[in-house]
């Protein structure tokens, strides 16, 4: 039936088949109840998936397909609007039909950012109707891709035969959607990630289904007149960290106010594009199709489609996940760090990632009364006889240098006996991968982990002026020690644009989060319910947990509690923490004013313990002093506090609003304790908003999950150790 339509399409009006097609339309949509373009079974990532590039929530793709003449005279206009509202996109033109594309055209778009695909041959419906006659339009269609320097390809009419698909030299397909009961052949890929379609060779192609209804369905079709049903479909996706893809044709787009029975007003597409950009200018990962392609076959996560039986794909080796990983097993690494091992929780989580993938990791680190030896977790530990004491520039200085010393030698006689594969250092301090000289020279890999900026956090601590030679030598060290490094991996988004800016180019460093291990948090499958109504004298507990400096803010929590205690006299805090000489001081003015009876400090906590400590808190603090550091940290903190449902108030800083916006975490301003106060007294005397922010703040957790920065560490370690 369907073969035999695309026969008798040209003689047919086409404002007949535009009423057959609408009343189709209309009956699927009355009995699929309004629901039908959420898929519910298409939201699960494929196992290993790494996640999206600098740890955005999902990815975010527009293509156009130019099907007639009367779409390719608005193209520019599309092209305009994209450009002037801040999107790039890819437009798919007909090689051979309704109209010529012009090489002028197609060089004026590639050169303003925008991608140029193939879309079919010639759009009349026929390409898929023999395997003879496909195999004979796919000669033309590679033709086409070679000349006009394309990657991509898109199906007229969405007909998808994938296996067919082979015969094409492309990177990506995009001739699927994850569901659309309204096109021709409706079975629906299932998934709103990419994934992987290989050939007999060994050699595959992308293949990206768009995951957003197409314009035409909704606005010629079911003739809606909001974008209402784009924005729920996107906000799905983005909740579940997939792609958004979308298809958007400048043939049914009106720009003068005076739209025909087959098209819409083009404000409904710049309402949306404004949409986008506002609600998710920070979160999404904004590429081209070419993008998303290269960095699924960069990552080597290659997900496994999940396509109806129309469709069948032999099961080859290649299908499903390969995520390179294999490639670390039996490998040696060497791990430094200036820390106590298994306390210092970011190289515990990545040790024991790698330990997990096969290899052998051995970790140097101070010792604090624990064995010299030990193995925890697969994990083998070499303690060295050191301890970290605080204090002045030349103390700090002083234990640098001698750890340098040590763990140089050190690594030098092990990898006389046993070679290094890779050796991963932790800063601080930067220059700790000098530790790696002699295992460099025999051929191992460095990895440099950029916990903290040193400058940064120096400048902070001792209050020194950023033109200072001794943060200006720090600068050169960072620089000279990323140059050294073979991969600079750090924590978040602000610090990876400002070790750019200064040390290095932006493809030799690499954000892996610091989230919480989910052994120990897990993640929640629902939304944190509001608390029960607080019985008389029930107190309300607010939660510190962390390093005891003066730049994470403890005085304010305290001199914040002082002023809650007056319209909320249940408050009370609780610290944890290793002492310090700092704490001293705060527990002091503690005493001063009278709040005695309402700080409690519980000293150090384990890992494994906080998590039942934040189950006992009402709400989590992280009340940073304002600093050149604390303005592009993203504590833990956060994470840990959301992952159990508690909601978390933190302070309006660049690097957390990286990741975080109102609707998602309650936000003080930075260093400003009667706004740290009020938005205590918001959570005590608001509970039902303020489990609904910590709700939205999960969704944000989840994208950024410790399985999701595992396997961007793990794929980024499999990377390198094959290069």
């Amino acid at each position: 039936m369907t073969r035999a339509y695309y026969v008798l399409k040209p003689s047919i009006p086409g404002k007949v088949r535009l009423a057959v097609r609408r009343l189709r339309a209309e009956r699927l949509s009355r009995r699929l109840s309004g629901v039908w373009y959420i898929n519910e079974t298409a939201r699960t990532a494929p196992d290993g998936w790494p996640g999206w590039p600098d740890g955005k929530q999902f990815a975010f793709v527009l293509t156009h397909d130019v099907d007639s003449k009367r779409g390719f005279d608005r193209c520019l206009q599309v092209a305009e609007m994209d450009r002037r509202l801040g999107f790039r996109a890819s437009f798919n033109f007909v090689p051979e039909g309704p109209y010529i594309v012009p090489a002028s055209l197609r060089n004026s778009l590639a050169g303003k950012g925008f991608e140029i695909g193939v879309h079919d041959l010639r759009h009349d419906g026929k390409l898929y109707v023999s395997r003879e006659g496909f195999t004979a339009g796919a000669q033309k269609i590679n033709h086409y891709l070679a000349a006009w320097k394309s990657v991509g390809f898109r199906s007229a009419f969405m007909f998808h035969q994938l296996s067919w698909l082979r015969d094409l030299d492309i990177v990506y397909d995009a001739s699927t959607f994850d569901i659309d009961p309204f096109e021709p052949q409706p079975d629906g890929a299932n998934t709103i990630f990419p994934f992987w379609v290989s050939r007999d060779d060994g050699t595959g192609y992308v293949e990206l289904p768009y995951t957003l209804p197409q314009d035409s369905t909704l606005f010629v079709l079911l003739r809606e007149r909001s974008i209402e049903t784009w924005k729920r479909k996107l906000e799905w996706v983005a909740e579940h960290g997939g792609m958004a893809l979308v298809n958007v044709h400048p043939d049914y787009m009106n720009f003068d106010g005076r739209p025909a029975s087959s098209e819409y007003g083009a404000h409904l597409y710049q309402d949306f594009l404004e949409y986008v950009r506002a609600r998710y200018g920070r979160h999404a990962w904004f590429a081209l199709p070419r993008d998303v392609a290269a960095y699924v076959r960069r990552e080597g996560v290659l997900p496994q489609p999940r396509l109806a039986a129309s469709d069948p794909l032999p099961s080859t080796p290649e299908r499903g996940r390969i995520s390179g990983a294999w490639r670390l097993r039996g490998k040696r690494v060497a791990m430094v760090v200036f820390s106590y091992y298994p306390a210092d929780p970011r190289p515990r989580r990545a040790a024991e990632a790698l330990v997990n993938e096969g290899m052998e990791v051995e970790v140097v680190c101070l010792k604090d009364g624990e064995a010299k030896r030990q193995t925890l977790n697969g994990v083998k530990i070499l303690r060295v006889p050191m301890r970290r004491r605080r204090g002045g520039m030349f103390e700090y200085l002083f234990q640098y240098a001698a750890f340098v010393v040590l763990s140089v030698a050190i690594l030098a006689v092990r990898s006389m006996r046993r070679r290094y594969h890779v050796v991963y250092v932790h800063n601080m301090p930067d220059v700790l991968v000098l530790s790696a000289l002699v295992p460099k020279a025999q051929g191992a890999k460095v990895i440099l982990d950029l916990h903290d900026p040193m400058p940064e956090l120096m400048m902070s601590i001792f209050n020194l002026p950023h033109d200072s030679l001794r943060v200006r030598t720090l600068e050169r060290l960072e620089k000279w020690s990323i140059r050294f490094a073979d991969l600079a991996l750090t924590v978040n988004l602000a610090c990876k644009r400002l070790f750019v800016s200064r040390s290095c180019p932006p493809e030799k460093v690499q954000v892996v989060m610091n989230s919480p291990d989910e052994k120990i948090f897990g993640v929640r499958a629902s939304r944190p319910a509001p608390p029960p109504p607080r019985a008389p004298g029930q107190p309300f507990v607010i939660m510190y947990h962390g390093s005891l400096v003066e730049r994470n803010g403890l005085q304010l929590a305290v001199d914040a509690l002082a002023r809650v205690r007056r319209s909320v006299p249940s408050a009370e805090l609780r610290i944890y923490g290793p002492s310090s000489p700092f704490l001293e001081r705060v527990m002091q003015s503690v005493r001063a004013q009278g709040l005695t009876s309402a700080v409690q400090y519980l000293g150090p906590i384990r890992l494994e313990d906080i998590v039942g400590a934040i189950e006992d808190c009402d709400v989590g603090v992280i009340p940073n002093q304002r600093s050149v550091f604390t303005e592009i940290n993203t504590p833990t903190r956060i994470f840990e506090y959301l992952a159990v449902g508690k909601p978390v108030i933190a302070p309006r800083a660049g690097g957390i609003r990286d990741y975080f916006d109102e609707e998602s975490l309650i936000f003080f301003e930075l260093g400003d304790v009667a706004d740290l106060a009020q938005k205590i007294e918001y959570v005590f005397f608001h509970p039902a908003e303020a489990a609904e922010i910590a709700g939205r703040g999960q969704d944000v957790y989840r994208a950024h999950a410790w399985r999701a920065e595992r396997q961007t560490l793990v794929n980024l370690a499999a990377d390198l150790v094959s290069r």
